[in-house]
This record gives C-alpha cells, structure tokens and sequence, in this order.
C-alpha cells in the first residue's frame, strides 16, 4: 500500500501548494479497508438507518415538493455514462469507462448538499416531535404537513453557516417544514443563492468573513437561544452520514448497469471538496461497500486546498490556508472554505487515496467540456472532478499510487466517476458568464497542454 512508499517530502509538496501549482497528492495515512474496518466509528447499519429515515419522510417529501412526485419522495441523481472521455487522457486511462454522478440534477437543493443538509433538517424535526409527544416512529409521517404540526415546529429556528449550497439545502427544507430558519452567509457566497433563500422565507444573514467566520456566527447564535438549532457543517456526524447513504443508492445504480466493483475492475471516484463532509461521507460509505476496490480523490481549488493540507500534516493539526498566503479567491464559491473540517479528517485519515488541486481556469474549461462534449450546465465547483482522471494519470504521484496499488493492468476494466456537485439552479446569466469566460480562455491557450503541465510521465514509464 502507499503508506509504504517514498514520495515528495512535505515541504516540497507545500511549497507547490504556497505558488499556486495545481498538482496531486498522495494520502500516507491510508491503510488497506481490513485493517480500519476494525476500529471505525460507523458501519453499514449506520448508513442503513439513515436509507430508512429516508424512507419514513418519502411520502411527506412527495407532497412538500411536486418535483418530487414522479420518485415517491426519494432524493436521487442518475448516474449517465459519459459520451466522450474527458480530455487529454493518457492511453491507460482511456480504455476505462467514464461516468457522471449527476448531483447537481438533485431536486429540492439542487446539489450534492441536498443529502446531508436535508437529512440533518429531517432528523432534528423527528427528533422534536417525537419528545414533544407529537409524533411516533411507527406513524404517517405526512403528518408534518398539518397546520398544527406546523405551527408547534414555528416556534423553532435552524440556523447553518454557509457558503451557499448548504445553505440552500438547509433552508428549503427546514422552512417547507415549518421552521424558523436563518442561514448565515459568507462573503464568497453567490447572490443569487441568497435571492433564493429569500423567496423561501429565510432569513440571510450575510458577512464580510469567510466561511469559517459565518459558521462561527452560527454557532454563536445557538448558543444564546436553546430553541435554536445549529446544523455545524464543520463538526456534524449527521451531515456525515446523510452524504454516506449516496453509497447503497450508487450500488443499486451500478449494478444495474451491469459494473463490476473487485480486483479486477477497480472503481475511480472524483470528489469536489469543500469543508470535508460531503466528499468524506460518500468516501465514507463507498469504502463500507467496496473496501480497497474504489478509490476516491478529493478535488479542490489552489486557492482553497484546506483538505489536502489537513492531508499533509496527517490530519492532525493542520492550519487554514491563509497561512500559505492563499485567499480563497475562487470562483468555485461550492469549495472556497479556509480549514477543513476536523471530524471529517479524522473520519478518512486512513481511507481517503489522495487529493489534487486546480486552477479556476481548468475549472472553467471542465465546465465548458461538460457543456460541450456531455451537455451538462454545472457551476465552476462541480467540474473539478471532471480533472480527475486527466491527474491521476498523468501526474506523478497518480502514477505511482496505481503502480505501488498494481492498477496499471486493470485500468482496461476501470470505472471512474466523476461526481457533480451544483448547477441545475444556476440562473442561465450566470451560467452563461461562466460559459463565456470558459469559451475565451479555451480559445487563447492550448487547451489541457498536459505534457507542459504535467510532463506526462506515463509514456516513459510504461
């Protein structure tokens, strides 16, 4: 396993970090499933009991939102084979098969946080009715669309700090509910997610700080009111497992379309990372049902790298990125978060195979792709999965790490999934900048010049 391997020191590799490189990073910590399946915190009961909580709320979620009629209630994303292979792959990469994990079609939240952020709202509201003697485990859960539940759950508020998309999620549930709801906002987060907020009948708060300064004013609003409930995005194992139940819906979806998960058929996972909870509870629970047959790689921006640099101090300790002299100035608002989230890391020390980091500008090129080749609209966020493949094989250590895993023969057989996170209710102006600031830096540069980025080593080495 890599943990065994010699790589770039870690001053070498925060150097890169420090000049804005995009680049890939390997996971020291990661240990084969076996081993860590023996001391870990939740299983596959866990992520059964959220799959069942689901389902208690389907038939309530099917009247609270006709979008989501057609499915009985159930939050779901298809998975769609790619038409084209991202471009610029190196040849082994290019015999595999390519996928899209389309959260950003999500209904009600319109994003990937419409799994946890959802099920945390759904938790807390069964919680409190059930110790206000308003509901049972074994009732109707339509019951919650009742004026007079209704009214009971008005007299609460749940509050979140967000750079947008959780905050979206949050909102739109917990309000359709009946709750006073607050969200939080940072500076980077996009107006027209607030605007949404609004017609919702949330209340936004907006802030001149980063994200970690709006989840802290979150938090310190919970602790003045006790009728207040605070979902942390940075230290909520609810959250967690609500991501973590993608993994049952996704095994369903890939069998299904006849995909094999084993030795010889390894599976590639490419995840957009923001403060750590969505990424790390689907890695979480792919890695419940596949062990050391998927492997999962976090996506971030080189101005907002805080995983990969927990990653680099071993998930202990680790510092926010401004003290590498990055600003998080990007326009993948979805992931612009300073410090990742210390649950989480210690949640995937030991399962998470590697991070890498990409420009804005190749964010806008993976969504000008998608566009173009898949005919997909996403915003900047969700494309940095999209890079995943291109780095993985052609960056060093993404070489290594399938040598020193014996990938190199199987990547024929391979599956990779690249994972979106946000798009469906971009405004089509917005889209449509995005778009155009894509189609002019693809029209000025040599689009994805991998052999001046990256010197594709592959060729030498195979």
């Amino acid at each position: 396993m890599i943990s065994n391997r010699v790589i770039l020191d870690t001053k070498n590799r925060i150097a890169k970090i420090r000049k804005k490189e995009s680049d890939f990073f390997l996971n020291t910590k990661l240990i084969p499933f076996g081993e860590k399946l023996m001391c870990q915190a939740f299983n596959t009961k866990d992520i059964q009991r959220v799959e069942n909580l689901m389902q208690r709320f389907a038939p309530l979620l099917a009247q609270l939102f006709p979008e989501l009629e057609s499915t009985a209630g159930i939050i779901e994303s298809p998975l769609v084979e790619m038409r084209k292979e991202p471009k610029s792959l190196s040849p082994r990469c290019q015999k595999g098969n390519f996928w899209l994990k389309c959260d950003h079609t999500l209904p009600v939240a319109g994003s990937i946080k419409a799994r946890g952020g959802i099920y945390e709202v759904l938790v807390h509201a069964e919680n409190l009715a059930i110790n206000l003697g308003l509901l049972k485990e074994s009732d109707d859960y339509s019951v919650f669309n009742t004026p007079a539940i209704k009214k009971v759950l008005g007299q609460y508020t749940v509050a979140v700090g967000s750079t947008g998309n959780l905050g979206l999620s949050i909102g739109v549930m917990a309000s359709a509910l009946g709750f006073n709801t607050c969200v939080h906002m940072s500076s980077e987060a996009k107006e027209w997610k607030k605007e949404r907020l609004r017609k919702c009948g949330v209340t936004v708060v907006e802030h001149k700080s980063d994200y970690c300064g709006a989840v802290q004013a979150g938090r310190d609003m919970a602790l003045r009111d006790d009728k207040v409930y605070f979902v942390d995005d940075e230290n909520s194992e609810q959250l967690f497992l609500g991501y973590s139940v993608s993994a049952i819906r996704l095994g369903k979806q890939l069998s299904e379309n006849g995909i094999k998960v084993d030795d010889d058929h390894p599976l590639f996972v490419y995840l957009p990372c923001g403060v750590g909870g969505a990424p790390g509870g689907i890695t979480f629970g792919l890695k419940q049902y596949f062990g050391d047959n998927v492997h999962c790689f976090f996506a971030e921006p080189i101005e907002a790298p805080c995983m990969t640099l927990a990653m680099l101090h071993n998930f202990e300790d680790f510092p926010s990125v401004d003290k590498f002299g990055l600003m998080i100035n990007t326009e993948a608002d979805g992931l612009a978060v300073g410090k990742a989230s210390r649950l989480v890391g210690s949640l995937i020390a030991e399962i998470l195979s590697g991070c890498y980091t990409v420009t804005d500008e190749d964010l806008l090129l993976g969504l000008y792709d998608l566009k173009n080749e898949e005919g997909i609209s996403v915003e900047p966020s969700a494309a940095a999965g999209y890079l995943g493949p291109r780095m993985l094989c052609g960056a060093e250590e993404g070489i290594l790490y399938l040598q020193q895993n014996n990938l190199l023969d199987n990547m024929k057989n391979a599956n990779h999934i690249i994972w979106t996170t946000g798009g469906v209710f971009v405004p089509e102006k917005e889209y449509a900048s995005f778009y155009e600031q894509a189609r002019i830096i693809a029209a000025n540069k040599c689009h994805y010049d991998d052999n001046e980025r990256f010197g594709l080593i592959l060729q030498k080495q195979l």
